[in-house]
């Protein structure tokens, strides 16, 4: 069942930078359980909990992109610890600062293509606003996402604003 969004569903948030580390994922969207799997081990080695730290999804492309290898986006984890020079699945980054349109989804978060469409597509131009030039992103709020039932699972999108 898909969820029918409006305007009153967004709000338009100052939200911090948020210093993070972060893995990459380039490539075929089939690999990406193996991703979120190393994402998961370096997360428990580090001591970074979903539970205490906020974790983030950058998607960089579409979700399916013409070329399936031309598939990107970051993985990340806030945290003030320094990510190791020579590790080589993380790097550090941040997630910027600013105004963002927030938009919370319920539910199976498998697809959160039509909450992205309906962002850009139908809220950005009755809006007023426009696009920032960070890409958007979302937050889970409950990350432990096998171990959570789909109902329980929430997380907000956030599409950078100018």
């Amino acid at each position: 069942m898909q969820i029918i969004f409006d305007q009153d569903d967004v709000t338009v948030r100052d939200v911090p930078s948020t210093p993070v580390a972060m893995m990459e994922h380039r490539g075929d969207r089939a690999m990406l359980p193996d991703t979120f799997e190393r994402f998961r081990a370096w997360g428990k080695a580090a001591g970074l909990s979903p539970e205490t730290s906020p974790t983030f999804m950058v998607f960089r492309s579409e979700r399916e992109p013409a070329v399936p290898a031309d598939y990107s986006m970051d993985i990340c984890v806030g945290t003030d610890q320094p990510v190791a020079a020579g590790d080589a699945q993380m790097k550090a980054g941040v997630i910027p600062g600013g105004r963002c349109a927030v938009l919370r989804y319920p539910g199976n978060t498998n697809n959160l293509e039509p909450a992205v469409l309906y962002l850009y597509r139908d809220w950005l131009p009755a809006s007023g606003e426009e696009a920032g030039d960070f890409p958007i992103y979302c937050r889970r709020r409950l990350a432990l996402i096998p171990e959570v039932p789909a109902h329980e699972v929430v997380v907000e999108l956030f599409l950078p604003l100018k």
